[in-house]
């Protein structure tokens, strides 16, 4: 047995599980655990400037790389300052390892320390107290993020314990087998979509993190099933396919029609939001989450297990038994077409829009963030890719587009990464400009500037009489701002100028901000 101490432990642990990359801010209560990253050469270190940029960070890694996003952070407000990206990680299903120091002294009614307080936002908590717990306690971490389905973890190690040594034995690396679905099931399913008339598929975001994209593809295809997405599941099937319908915007009456009328929907990773029946339509949900189809009632044909092996077996069954039906391409391009005119779109959304997409590889990744493009995006920005659209989950959370761009890069170096964001959002973040500058981080940022938090404004004028109040923002020049950090700054006038800018940016060998100003927009949906 090797000697060393907890730290030691818990770091060689994280490198033989895999971790090649740890977001964090150093400081009190993890001094032996930075020192035992800087001994370890797998792994990089990444330092931000705010705690809730690691967590950000590593959820956005952990969605594009399919790997564990880690960070290592101070007890107290280090974690409490990260508990917002945590929680916008545990809405999204993403795997987040977050670890933290802290004090050996506990009560009884205190058995987790400061990690019990994430109880709501974590799958799984684990408090080490002596230098051998290391080992079993990552591995088990591991374990919780791999099987079932992926949210954050929280360890808690304090910091006696990572100095003191003791003979230890590290874990090997472990595979997990996806969750089977049970046969049953998916015989029940085959024979429904088998039989229905109009079918129809809905892509959630559990499509992508499985790696079941080409198995929803060929199960579409197969069933001629039209497609539609969540906001989170943009670019499970290219939107350049001729089944796919794009997001399933229930708003818009057109779509809604069209899904209400289907007999038989299968949704796939797109959680309980969307599994509203609409008569006495049918909905085969599969999902990894058995809690999620607990309250399954008889309108609903639940299979729980993974992803893409559900799809697979699903799509061998249904091939036994009935052909390829007829192309539906022509009836599905007639209804985009419509949607997506040209000439009903709100403007500048629209022109702005274009501009990002054509200036973006078809493989780069686009960041929306909580303001009117960024809006706009979910139904006007087409995807290509797999992971290609990133969302700050059903939490909304302003503030997060920057960070998430940044994580998403730090990913994958080789994909073109932009992120949309509002004035207001970008300040919760900006100096994280200094990161990105730090650690050749080369992501864009766009900063559409309408001096306010946007929709709240409008919200305070035509819904409560013009009362406006902490809405109206003073703000920096941010090319400016960008510029004093050592990134490029640029400020585009309109939608060509966007384009140009964008285009040229994303060969550039910097982090670059551009400034788009713009005034109050429409509001369709």
């Amino acid at each position: 047995m090797p000697r060393m101490n907890g730290a030691q432990a818990l770091i060689r642990s994280l490198y033989s599980e895999g971790v090649s990359v740890v977001f964090g801010i150093p400081g009190a209560g993890q001094y032996d655990l930075i020192d035992a990253i800087y001994n370890e050469p797998g792994i990089r270190y990444i330092s931000t400037r705010n705690e809730q940029a690691t967590s950000y960070m590593a959820d956005a890694y952990a969605r594009v790389t399919g790997e564990v996003g880690t960070i290592l952070v101070v007890p107290g407000p280090g974690l409490f300052n990260a508990a917002s990206g945590i929680a916008t990680a545990h809405a999204a299903s993403s795997r987040v390892l977050a670890i933290t120091g802290g004090s050996e002294k506990t009560s009884p009614d205190d058995a987790e320390g400061q990690i019990g307080w994430l109880k709501p936002i974590t799958k799984w908590r684990n408090r080490i107290s002596s230098p051998g717990e290391a080992p079993a306690a990552v591995h088990e971490a591991f374990r919780q993020l791999t099987t079932g389905r992926p949210r954050p973890v929280a360890i808690e190690i304090d910091s006696a314990t990572q100095a003191r040594e003791a003979d230890i034995d590290l874990f090997e690396r472990e595979s997990y087998s996806p969750l089977q679905a049970d046969d049953e099931a998916i015989q029940r399913a085959a024979q429904l979509l088998s039989a229905a008339s109009s079918p129809m598929i809905m892509a959630g975001a559990g499509v992508v993190t499985s790696g079941a994209s080409a198995a929803l593809r060929q199960l579409a295809e197969h069933l001629q099933a039209p497609v539609v997405t969540t906001r989170s599941g943009k670019g499970t099937l290219s939107d350049r396919h001729p089944l796919s319908l794009g997001i399933a915007e229930r708003k818009y009456q057109p779509l809604r029609d069209w899904m209400d009328g289907s007999d038989v929907l299968l949704s796939v990773g797109a959680g309980s939001k969307f599994a509203d029946r609409a008569g006495d339509q049918t909905v085969i949900r599969i999902d990894i989450d058995g809690e999620e189809l607990a309250d399954a009632d008889d309108g609903l044909v639940p299979i729980i297990g993974d992803a893409r092996q559900s799809l697979e077996a699903l799509l061998e069954v249904l091939a036994a038994i009935t052909p390829a039906r007829p192309d539906r391409g022509s009836e599905i391009r007639e209804f985009r077409e419509k949607r997506f005119d040209p000439d009903s779109e709100l403007q500048p959304q629209g022109a702005m829009i274009r501009a990002v997409r054509d200036a973006i590889p078809d493989d780069g990744i686009l960041v929306h963030g909580m303001n009117q493009i960024g809006y706009y995006s979910r139904n006007f920005y087409p995807v290509y890719e797999p992971g290609g659209y990133l969302t700050p989950s059903r939490h909304g959370t302003l503030g997060a587009a920057f960070p998430l761009a940044l994580g998403a890069k730090v990913g994958m170096p080789g994909r073109a990464v932009v992120a949309i964001s509002g004035d207001g959002g970008f300040l919760y973040n900006s100096g994280e400009l200094a990161t990105a500058v730090q650690h050749g981080i080369n992501v864009v940022v766009i900063i559409f500037n309408d001096n306010a938090y946007g929709n709240v404004l409008r919200a305070q004028n035509d819904q409560y009489g013009g009362h406006v109040i902490g809405t109206r923002l003073h703000n920096p020049d941010f090319a400016a701002l960008a510029r004093s950090y050592g990134a490029q700054g640029l400020t585009a006038s309109d939608a060509g100028e966007l384009n140009r800018m964008l285009s040229e940016a994303l060969d550039v060998d910097a982090p670059t901000v551009i400034e788009v100003p713009v005034g109050t927009m429409e509001r369709e949906f």
